[in-house]
């Protein structure tokens, strides 16, 4: 199989097949991978802006009954020491927060609690875009769909129906790990399967639900799953109706073990910075469908994020005002507005703040838009 004739294939954003994709992967040297990615990214996303944005991660509640091995954040519903579900209040004071910082979006997640079913959710959103009309909701992820669609005696269809009528403004690509039935059932096995998550957002996307796709890696996928899972995100979007948005972005991340049932089993994070900086380059290659590759400085630090831009992404996402989650398992990187955008700038890049959708919104804020 010829490197050049994948090379030229993917500028011409055919798709690969999965032997081309594999060998892209596994065989190209990064020079060329990451120069390819580059010259895909000027004809998808062309010029030299550098998109970012301001949101802040509230977390719904932290039980859940999905056990994941990788996930500290968690608790059971029995541990009443350790169990929250965020009160009205507590919103209030962080969604006020979130605005006079310039934010403009809550990304709400909160796991698979056995008793919140569709009527809390409804009742929460209703509530948020009550007090704060502004605010948009990009919340859940299609575990917890299929989780409160179950609890609840509902379809997924109709559940997301519901939440889009209470609020739902977009949902993150959360819980998608590696798209490998075997690595779910190796690091997650109480989760809603591997086809679920496919199906709820295909869902999502008949629906005119804007959505995100993400990847976790470096735990106990092969390359080959890797792949596998690029392909898999790249074929639902090709099913997306015409005129939806469908995936907006990919997101890859490497997984953190500090703590987690993982690193107790004797999985722990090996991070490389050129490992990362191939993801990033074969996620612009393969996925000839999606326009939008983010860099996640919050796992892999700003120098690794400032070469994914030259690799192929074209995004740094959200300053997190706030995130628990994968800080719970060793990510401690931090930004502001000022640092990100520095961060940006240093790369070589002109920074500019975009919303979900990825319009681009003015910076700085004046005070009618806080």
């Amino acid at each position: 199989m010829d490197n050049e004739k994948i090379y030229r294939k993917a500028l011409a954003l055919e798709p690969l097949t999965a032997d081309e994709a594999m060998r892209l992967y596994d065989t190209a040297p990064t020079g060329e991978l990451t120069l390819l990615a580059w010259e895909l990214r000027q004809k998808q996303v062309p010029g030299d802006v550098v998109t970012w944005q301001i949101d802040r991660n509230v977390n719904i509640t932290n039980v859940c009954i999905s056990g994941c091995k990788f996930c500290n954040f968690h608790c059971k519903p029995h541990d009443t020491q350790r169990a929250f579900v965020t009160s009205r209040e507590e919103y209030r004071e962080k969604i006020a927060q979130t605005l006079a910082l310039g934010g403009d979006q809550l990304l709400l997640q909160g796991g698979l609690h056995p008793q919140l079913g569709i009527d809390f959710y409804e009742e929460l959103f209703r509530d948020l875009k009550r007090m704060f009309p502004r605010i948009r909701l990009h919340a859940l992820g299609a575990p917890e769909v299929a989780h409160i669609a179950r609890i609840s005696g509902l379809t997924t269809l109709e559940t997301l129906r519901r939440l889009m009528a209470a609020g739902l403004d977009s949902l993150p690509g959360a819980g998608a790990e590696i798209l490998d039935p075997d690595v779910r059932r190796a690091i997650s096995p109480a989760k809603p399967s591997v086809a679920s998550w496919l199906a709820v957002m295909h869902e999502a996307h008949t629906l005119g639900l804007a959505t995100s796709a993400t990847m976790m890696y470096g735990h106990v996928e092969q390359p080959r799953q890797r792949v596998d899972h690029l392909l898999a995100i790249r074929d639902l979007q090709a099913r997306c109706p015409e005129g939806k948005p469908g995936f907006l972005a990919f997101i890859p991340w490497i997984f953190r073990s500090t703590g987690t049932r993982l690193e107790a089993e004797g999985i722990s994070t090996d991070f490389s910075p050129l490992e990362y900086i191939r993801i990033i380059a074969a996620s612009r290659l393969i996925l000839n469908n999606i326009p939008n590759i983010q860099a996640s400085w919050l796992t892999v630090g700003r120098q690794t994020a400032q070469a994914a831009l030259h690799s192929g992404a074209n995004d740094m996402g959200s300053i997190m005002i706030e995130e628990h989650v994968v800080s719970s398992a060793g990510a401690d990187n931090r930004f502001d507005a000022e640092g990100i955008q520095q961060a940006i700038r240093e790369a070589g890049f002109t920074p500019r703040l975009r919303n979900q959708l990825y319009e681009l919104r003015p910076w700085p804020l004046d005070d009618t838009l806080r």
